[in-house]
């Protein structure tokens, strides 16, 4: 506890990079709170951080982070990309994602917002920031919020949650009153807080207006693509894919999904549906591949091997974002059929890849999704309508190329990350004058 809090005061930075910048009066200095960053594996909120950060690095800014050590393999303070990053907190060394919820990792959950305050404080005197940014309305949340009343700080925080609110009950075992009254306050400090707000899609703003936030205080900034990372042509057979019995042959129709394996993303709905297709059209060769972790896999993998799909469905397990655009490549359809959604990366790296998709009317899907036009609807927790989504690309050439060529033009106009980035640099301006 003690090694812990005093790294929220460690100065070693002088070993790892140089702290002095240059500040030029028209130069903005931003303090960034997230509850991870790389090179921990990250997801569509940290990607966000990265990607937009990367891109401004030649208009005057400068980005300092402060996040939870996580890893002691991680230096307490680095330059990373344009981020100064400067972390706090308990941490062991190589740990796994699924290592993160398990003592001492899990302590962070709870001292990250006071360590971090520490923190940001003692940066704060040396750079007097113009504004922190918070991703999301959790841990990191709640110390930008604290940052923001003892600093008098402008503060912006960008909604990029998945889950639905009602998840958070989870914490006190379901109990709606317990919610009301320890976890809800916590949940929406640094919602009423922000100054700013921005959000991933169209659900998340309507969730923050119905939270007493004002509409002329939210933008909608989506998350973004590298269009020419994933633009690889399809080819099944461009790659091999290591490890896994997967036997592809020339007429197998490979469904894919990237997914963390948890219940919202639907994913035993999913195979279900493999199983409707198995007994219901066993004319169509279809092999799905699930490429993702998380603790639910066991569950999924007893129920692939109680309806006998081994040889149709492959767990292929995490791989990084790097690795993603070939298996994309492999790929004939993308399904998630997702219970929530905050807005869907992965949905609009298959759009990039020329993957058509299949997903839900929940949370964000709906604001890159047009049904038939740019991919297809499901029902919710309807595993015939999966099957019967996944016969039709499968068997409609014309619909299958009109939703490529749609998705495609949708993400190179819309879901650019240099166009995203653009729009966060006059977003960060607004913000610091809010």
């Amino acid at each position: 506890m003690v090694a812990a809090i005093c790294r929220a005061f460690d100065c070693c930075c002088k070993k790892n990079m140089k702290t002095n910048f240059p500040l030029e009066s028209k130069t903005k200095k931003i303090l960034i709170f997230s509850i991870v960053y790389l090179p921990i594996e990250v997801g569509g909120a940290e990607l966000a951080i990265k990607e937009i950060t990367d891109r401004i690095k030649r208009e005057g800014v400068i980005f300092d982070m402060v996040t939870p050590l996580f890893d002691k393999n991680f230096p307490a303070c680095e330059k990373r990309g344009n981020i100064n990053i400067y972390r706090v907190g308990f941490g062991i060394k190589s740990p796994k994602i699924s290592d993160l919820g398990k003592f001492p990792l899990a302590l962070n959950k709870f001292f990250f917002p006071l360590l971090s305050l520490f923190k940001a404080q003692q940066l704060n005197k040396k750079n007097n920031y113009d504004l922190c940014w918070a991703i999301m309305a959790n841990q990191a949340g709640i110390a930008a919020a604290f940052f923001k009343i003892f600093s008098k700080k402008k503060m912006l925080l960008t909604l990029q949650e998945g889950d639905e609110e009602r998840h958070l009950e989870r914490y006190v075992l379901g109990s709606g009153f317990l919610y009301r009254i320890f976890i809800r306050p916590w949940h929406l400090l640094p919602i009423r807080k922000a100054d700013y707000l921005t959000v991933i899609s169209q659900g998340l703003k309507k969730r923050a207006i119905a939270n007493g936030v004002k509409k002329d205080l939210i933008e909608v900034v989506p998350n973004g693509v590298d269009v020419q990372k994933f633009k690889i042509q399809n080819s099944k057979f461009k790659i091999t894919i290591e490890n896994s019995k997967v036997d592809i042959k020339e007429d197998d129709k490979i469904i894919i999904t990237v997914s963390r394996l948890v219940g919202k993303n639907g994913i035993g709905d999913l195979i279900e549906a493999m199983n409707i297709l198995k007994t219901q059209n066993p004319e169509l060769k279809a092999k799905l591949l699930i490429l993702g972790n998380g603790p639910l896999e066991e569950k999924l993998k007893f129920q692939v091997s109680s309806f006998k799909l081994q040889d149709q469905v492959f767990f292929l397990g995490h791989k990084t974002h790097e690795d993603l655009p070939q298996y994309f490549a492999l790929a004939d359809i993308f399904v998630r059929p997702s219970l929530s959604e905050g807005l869907g990366n992965s949905f609009l790296e298959a759009m990039a890849s020329g993957v058509p998709i299949i997903g839900t009317r929940v949370g964000g899907i709906p604001d890159f999704l047009s049904d038939g036009e740019t991919g297809l609807f499901c029902e919710v927790r309807n595993s015939q309508s999966i099957a019967e989504k996944i016969k039709l690309l499968s068997t409609d050439e014309n619909l299958r190329q009109k939703l490529i060529i749609n998705g495609r033009k949708l993400v190179e106009e819309k879901y650019n990350w240099d166009k995203l980035a653009s729009k966060m640099l006059s977003i960060f301006a607004k913000a610091a004058l809010a």
